[in-house]
This record gives structure tokens, sequence and C-alpha cells, in this order.
């Protein structure tokens, strides 16, 4: 979910087509809920295999990254770490708000209402270890590169942009713009009109803010880190932080964030992350893949010769590079 920063944002819309030749980080986490959330049956289940092992996710992946490459786009997942403990409300919070759509969920099954019982069924989504290992293991047989963060794949991703590993993050969140992600890239689906494309540079300028300031009128809105202030929203934080600082209007309105500033602000601007990591793309290894989504999870062998196809543009590039370099 991230931060409410949209209002206050200066968004350019492009074309899938514009990211051609890019390296993306893509938060993982965020797009693996993206299929758990559309990809399911009419009745909001899950896609499944015959042991009953979810293959929603495997789905989203195999067609969305073979098509993102086939549009000359280099992807580089990038999944959570550890979450940090000053996250726990807002677990706990979309933890109670899951469990209340999968009651309503399955009183829409019982009733035979089969469009309100997916309306809830998507809410329910979560991502088990199971889901994370199949997914690593899938983009390790397409030959596509993931990075394990170790805390916030936000942070780490911005971490990757900043080095110059990658060209920006493709995230939903707007969280990505705190921990300084200069580019961000968000709707990253085929739909080539849907792109959202951010920079913080401008961002900054067209509202007269450094990032330190902004990250301060992020908390005063709230974070999924602290809940914010009661009545405060993007605007109004805004307002305050051009006219005083943070702690200033803290102590004159003895209001709190919920959290120690300090703490928050280091957060975002010293976020631990992962700098020992090896990017490689690597030609897929169609025998396993099929043994791996055919075999194992009952995908067909058509869907998975499409996808080898369109993975083939990676691995000419790939080898068009060796040859320079």
């Amino acid at each position: 979910m991230g931060v409410k920063l949209r209002d206050l944002l200066t968004i350019e819309n492009i074309n899938l087509k514009d990211l051609c030749g890019k390296t993306i980080a893509i938060d993982a986490a965020n797009m693996i809920y993206q299929f758990l959330s559309s990809i399911r049956q009419s009745d909001g289940n899950l896609l499944t295999n015959e042991e009953g092992n979810v293959t929603s996710h495997l789905s989203g992946i195999l067609y969305r990254t073979s098509s993102f490459v086939e549009s000359g786009i280099k992807p580089i997942y990038v999944f959570d770490g550890k979450p940090s403990y000053l996250k726990e409300e807002t677990i706990l919070k979309r933890r109670k708000i899951k469990e209340k759509s999968e009651k309503k969920w399955k009183k829409a099954l019982e009733e035979g209402d089969t469009e309100t019982a997916r309306k809830y069924a998507i809410r329910t989504s979560r991502m088990s270890t199971y889901i994370i290992e199949s997914s690593k293991k899938l983009l390790d047989l397409m030959g596509i590169p993931h990075i394990q963060a170790c805390g916030e794949g936000e942070a780490q991703a911005t971490y990757m942009v900043k080095k110059g590993d990658a060209w920006a993050v493709a995230s939903q969140d707007y969280d990505c713009l705190l921990f300084g992600a200069s580019r961000i890239v968000r709707n990253l689906t085929l739909n080539k009109k849907q792109l959202e494309f951010i920079e913080l540079k401008k961002v900054l300028n067209n509202l007269g803010l450094t990032k330190e300031e902004l990250i301060d009128a992020s908390l005063m809105i709230g974070t999924d880190f602290n809940p914010g202030i009661k009545g405060i929203g993007p605007k109004n934080s805004l307002k305050i932080i051009k006219s005083q600082s943070l702690e200033s209007y803290l102590k004159k309105s003895e209001e709190d964030l919920g959290r120690n500033i300090y703490q928050l602000r280091d957060l975002f601007l010293n976020h631990d992350v992962n700098k020992n990591y090896e990017i490689k793309w690597r030609e897929v290894n169609e025998e396993k893949l099929f043994e791996f989504m055919c075999g194992e999870n009952g995908f067909s062998t058509e869907r998975i010769s499409t996808a080898i196809k369109r993975m083939k543009k990676l691995d000419a590039s790939q080898r068009s590079l060796e040859y320079w370099f």
C-alpha cells in the first residue's frame, strides 16, 4: 500500500516501448500479489496443480516476464527480506482484513453468490514460503536474475538503481521515493496505456522540497511504518513542512507520529541492503522448465513453448553483449 503521495507527484504516462533496452528492478512481492489477486477461478479460488499447490503466481510470472523480455525489457526480481519491527502494526492490520474477507468470501460461496465471493477472495491473498520459493525456481529456469533483500525489497531495488545496476524500480508503492529511487515505473503490466513514470528529481523540484523534507511530509501523512497524524493529508503536510521543521511542528502542536521520528527517518535514509549480489541473465533451461511447469504443475506444453520463444530475445541480446565485451 505505502504512503499516499499521489496528489503531490509529477506523473508522466509512458508506453511499454519506452522501456525497451532498460533493466528494471521489479518489486517481486508487489507483482506476485497482483497475480494472486487477479488469476483466480470464477468462485475466487486460486489456480492449483493436482497436489493442491497454488499455481496462479507461476502463470503470471511465466506470461508477463516472457512478454517483458519479448518487448526488450531486462527484468530483475527483488524479494523482500525480514520486515522491520516498525511495520508490525501494518502487517497485523492487513492480516485482520484478510481474515474478515475470508469469512465474507466463504459466506458468499455458501449463498451461491460467486460475484461477491470473488470480490472478497482477491483480498485474502497471502505470500507463503512455497509461493516465494517456487517463484524463484521458475525465474531460475527462465534465466531471469532475482535478488534477496535484507529488508524491504523497494529499498534494495532503489539501491540497485542508485548503483546503476537497474534503470528504474517497478512498484505500485510510492515508498520507493522515500528510499531515494530516482525513477519509478508504476502499473508495469502488458497494457501499454497504463504505465506511469515518476522521476524523484522532478517531484522534488516541483514541490520545492529536499528528499529529507519529502520523507518528513510523508511521515505526517502516515506510512507502512507509522500511522501518521490524524487529519493531516498530502497538501497539509506539504504546507507545514515548507513553513517549519517537523520537530518544530510536533513540539508546538504536541502531536506525535506514533513512532520515534529519528528511527523512521533512518529507516528510509539508511535502510540495510544486500550489497553482495550477482546479476546475470542466462539461457532458458528448456528441459527443466517443461518438467517443472508441465510435469509438476500441469501447464500445457504449448504455453511453455510460446514463453520460451519470447525469451529467445533475451538470449540473443545477452550473446551479443558477450561478443562485444
